[in-house]
Formats: structure tokens, sequence, C-alpha cells
């Protein structure tokens, strides 16, 4: 980051420093205090429990996301505070824009400043459902799991000497008798049933690339989205006070009560859209919009530096390149201009013919469909 670059950077933050209500300031710095959301309005005042441990971080993920430098300002003041006032409203944000433009990298920059943990993703296609995102439930594995377990009855009872009668348990219950396979072990939540757990921070949901999906679903999403709330219906019928799930998160389980989950904090939901259709109103009644725009050219120079760890010779003009492609029309992603930078730094590669026609390749309009 050159002297300019740090300077504007230290004067956005100050400037936002500056406005007490806003809590992220686009930085993507993480703090080793990490601040705490003001009380959410009574409209949007969750009480679930029990509280769930807070969730570890995915630094991979969020290296692969951000980059190993720092996270270069694509917000202006109006972005910021829209992303703000999701914050504080307890309200999902939509983000739209070109595809590969870094909408959903926000999520992740958003993660990292507030210390909120690993970020939940639920990539969307065509055949999602609102269930693919709160829970799966193996039938299959359980009814197999159940005839394990009456076999394995059927040969203790078989192979048992008949004379002595078995030592019991205060409740009559004999001791060495098996115990049937617990229904919770075979529910996992998904990202977005994760999310919903009660937590005393709010996690972070990526919803990637909506527009993708069925036409049902966003309507799907009101009641879950407004409620903060779901059922497990397989719970419920099963009747126990509790089970205890598998979740999103690798290798951790979750405490559901009575079949219900509700959220503590209602989560940091990120929603992507390339705008290739248009949602309900009521969809978007509950939603904060946000655009993104292509980035300047100092932004696009910075990005570079940032996940290549320098500025190779030529990047200039491969960035100066892309520009003009974006503004000519058709679709461009950002993945494009690194892939182009990369290859071209590469030892012994030759800008000039075939060499050209390969970064005139990687820098192509995608909505070309070649």
């Amino acid at each position: 980051m050159t002297a300019q670059e740090e300077q504007a950077s230290a004067s956005q933050e100050e400037q936002a420093s500056a406005v007490g209500w806003r809590i992220f300031h686009a930085t993507g710095h993480a703090s080793s205090s990490p601040p705490r959301l003001p009380a959410p309005p009574p409209w949007r005042r969750f009480r679930g429990g029990p509280l769930q441990p807070p969730p570890s971080d995915d630094p991979e993920a969020a290296l692969r996301r951000l980059g190993p430098g720092e996270v270069t300002a694509q917000l202006g003041a109006e972005e910021i505070d829209t992303v703000n006032a999701a914050l504080l409203l307890r309200r999902p944000l939509l983000i739209t824009g070109p595809p590969g433009i870094g909408k959903s990298t926000l999520a992740y920059v958003i993660a990292r400043e507030l210390g909120l943990g690993r970020v939940l993703e639920w990539n969307i296609v065509s055949r999602t459902t609102l269930r693919d995102g709160l829970y799966v439930h193996d039938a299959m594995g359980r009814a197999q799991a159940i005839a394990a377990w009456q076999a394995g009855l059927r040969d203790a009872a078989a192979s048992a000497p008949q004379d002595p009668a078995p030592e019991r348990e205060p409740g009559g219950a004999s001791r060495d008798r098996q115990l049937p396979p617990c229904l919770g072990d075979f529910i996992t939540l998904g990202p977005l049933g994760t999310a919903l757990l009660p937590y005393d921070r709010p996690r972070v949901l990526l919803v990637d690339e909506l527009d993708k999906s069925d036409i049902d679903l966003p309507n799907d999403l009101l009641h879950v989205l407004e409620n903060g709330s779901y059922d497990v219906p397989e719970l419920v019928r099963d009747g126990a006070d509790t089970a205890h799930v598998h979740t999103s998160d690798p290798g951790v389980r979750a405490e559901v009560r009575q079949g219900r989950v509700e959220c503590r904090e209602f989560p940091v939901v990120v929603i992507t859209s390339n705008g290739e259709r248009e949602f309900p109103a009521a969809f978007r009644r509950r939603c904060l919009p946000l655009e993104l725009r292509t980035p300047t050219r100092e932004q696009l120079l910075a990005m570079v530096k940032r996940h290549l760890g320098e500025r190779p010779q030529g990047t200039e003009d491969l960035v100066d390149l892309y520009l003009r492609r974006v503004q000519a029309g058709g679709t461009h992603s950002l993945d494009q201009l690194l892939n182009a930078v990369q290859i071209t730094t590469t030892g012994g590669f030759q800008a000039d013919g075939n060499g050209r026609k390969l970064v005139e390749m990687l820098l192509r309009d995608l909505a070309k469909g070649r």
C-alpha cells in the first residue's frame, strides 16, 4: 500500500469512527477486542437457547477469499452505511453486481473485522430447496443402524445364559442392554440451520447466487428470515426433550430442544445475486439492497498486490486493458485479471505472439459463452 493509499485509508477510518453508530468500517482488520453490536430493535429480538459455544475461525478460507495482504477498501461511505444499517437492524444484505466483482468477499470482510468466526457458505443451484439449507436427515443411515441394533439384540439374547437373571439398574433396565441409535446422530444442520442456532454473537451466513435458485426459494425463505427460527419435524415427532445433532461446523454438535431451533442473535446474512432475475417484493422488503460496481484503477492495482504480495511489472498495462474491456460492455470477472497477471509474470512468458492470444483469452467477454 502506498503512502497516499495509507493516508486515504486512515482518513476513512477517522471519518467512520466519528460516526458513533457505525461498527463496521470496511477495513477488514481483525481486532483484538471485537466490537459488540448494539441491542436489536424490539421486533428483531429472539430468545433461543441453550447458548452454543463461539465458533472457531477458518483462516485458510479467509486467506483464499481476502488474500494475504491488507484488504482493499472497495466500499464508499454510502455502501458502508448500508452494511451498518443491516447489522443494526438485523436484516439480510442483498448484494447485486456483475459476476466476480467481490460480492461474496464482503461476508469474509465482515466476519474478520467484527471477529464473528467461520463464515457459513450456502451455495445455491437450481435444485436447492429451503430444507437443504436448514438440515438433512439421513433416513437410510438411521434405518440401517436400527436394523443392526435389533440384530445385535437378537444375537445377544440367543447367546445369553438362561439361568442367571441379568443385573439391573435402579430404574429396572438391564445394565448390559444396548441403547437404540439416537435420532440426532442422523441429522445434520445445513449452513442456514447452523447460522440460526443460538449464539451470543451473530454468525455470518453467505447465501451465494440466490438468483440461480428455483423461483420458490426466495418466498420459502420469508418465514425463516422473519422469525429467526424453524422446526425439525423428525425431532418434533420423536418426542425427546433434547437431541444432539451435527452442524455445518466440522466436528461440532449442537443441542436442540423439543425439535425447535431459534437464534439468540440474528445472523449476518449476506445474499449475493448476479441480477439474472428479480426477487418478489415481499422478499426484497426484508433485505437491504447493496449494489457493487467495478473497482477503480487504484483499487484493482491494490487488489493485485494484496493477492500476489507485489505489483509485478506490466500489471498497470493489464489493469488498463481489463478496464477498457469492462467499459466496452459484456461480462468480466476480477478472477480474470488475477489470472492474467499471474501467468504473464511467470518466468519465460512472452507477451507477444501466442502469449498475446493467451492474454486475450483470459480477459475474454464471459457473456459470449466461449
